[in-house]
């Protein structure tokens, strides 16, 4: 496992660089296939493949989502190179999520060479494009989700390695505004100001905020105008919407789409969406949960759960109904960040961990 993952961080990925993430991808899946994986490379595209990993073994199907992109440039690894230290190692990719990657293919491979009980038909799907939407992999992911009983996400886990239950549904939006041209100084009266409007719009759009229960709107971008003696007849807005449920995410888009004008003569035009649904607390999560919990006390360890304001894949099978537990992947700090890393310590129980939760899966009884 710890050769895997100096590989795969070895290998630069950010989601837009194609060429860099299809040679990581390349690698990926000549390991996979050398531990008897049948490997499919789903085409992404102007973006990287997508790996599919599957395993044969009872009827019940268990689906091992995560990705391999990251969010660093080409380079990043010289200015933050792969290392450990005390009993942390560090690299760009390996918390976000390289190392998950490395945990479920051991995972795997305990459960095929010690011939565990109930081993499950296993489907590892590995996607190149999460940081940037998933565009191009949801069909995978839903496709992959439908087949499969539950879903394990080996995304990170949360502070301590808790299990993530939930996750916030995330959306795009951008507010441009029409208004009237005119020069500033000898006829303003013949203009009507976008930027204005813009303004009165922007504390529209704080008011739709429920922090409380998690509905948050941030307005992370604006532009308009073209000169400062120039009344603006065009200005934007572009607005992330995180969301804790779909009826939450319905009542957000309604109320930006009913937004209307303040000023004489201007217009509104909203484009975008929710376009990752939420991962709610469902019933099949909880009982998955519940599951994973019991697993991980027989190996002598106590899995928390908790939530998260961002997305993942996980996200998608969630919303289709099917049971998805969350962050997975190992304990450790600083996703995006220059001081990511994971607990060196925690890497082969969570291995074992997963082995034994895919064992119990392996029943078609055991999240019923």
């Amino acid at each position: 496992m710890h050769e895997i993952i100096e590989a795969l961080v070895g290998l630069e990925s950010p989601s837009t660089d194609k060429a860099a993430v299809d040679r990581c991808g390349s690698v990926l899946s000549d390991r996979l296939r050398a531990m008897g994986a049948v490997v499919t490379r789903v085409a992404g595209g102007s973006r990287g493949d997508h790996v599919r990993a599957d395993l044969p073994g009872s009827p019940s199907r268990v689906l091992l989502l995560g990705h391999f992109d990251t969010v660093w440039p080409i380079g990043q690894l010289e200015r933050m190179p792969l290392r450990e230290e005390a009993g942390r190692w560090y690299g760009p990719g390996i918390f976000d999520m390289k190392a998950g990657i490395g945990v479920a293919m051991l995972a795997v491979r305990a459960l095929r060479e010690l011939e565990l009980p109930h081993a499950p038909h296993v489907t590892m799907l590995w996607t190149a494009d999460e940081e940037i939407g998933s565009a191009s992999s949801r069909v995978a992911i839903e496709t992959c989700a439908r087949e499969s009983a539950a879903v394990l996400v080996l995304e990170p886990s949360l502070p301590g390695g808790a299990a993530k239950t939930s996750r916030k549904g995330c959306g795009e939006f951008e507010l441009t505004v029409h208004g009237v041209s005119a020069h500033a100084g000898l006829d303003p009266g013949k203009g009507a100001s976008a930027i204005h409007e813009l303004a009165h719009q922007l504390v529209a759009i704080t008011a739709l905020q429920d922090p409380e229960r998690g509905v948050t709107l941030n307005v992370g971008l604006v532009s308009g105008g073209s000169r400062t003696n120039v009344v603006a007849d065009v200005a934007r807005a572009s607005i992330d919407v995180r969301v804790p449920t779909m009826a939450d995410a319905t009542t957000v888009e309604s109320s930006l789409r009913a937004l209307r004008p303040r000023l004489p003569r201007t217009r509104l035009e909203l484009t975008g969406g929710v376009g990752r649904p939420p991962l709610e607390r469902s019933p099949g999560v909880v009982r998955l949960y519940g599951l994973a919990r019991d697993v991980a006390r027989a190996l002598g360890q106590d899995l928390g759960e908790g939530g998260a304001g961002g997305g993942s894949d996980g996200n998608f099978t969630a919303a289709l109904g099917v049971p998805t537990l969350d962050g997975l992947g190992p304990r450790g700090d600083g996703a995006h960040a220059l001081h990511e890393y994971v607990e060196v310590d925690d890497l082969a129980w969570r291995a074992a961990f997963v082995a034994a939760l895919l064992s119990r899966l392996g029943s078609r009884e055991a999240i019923s």
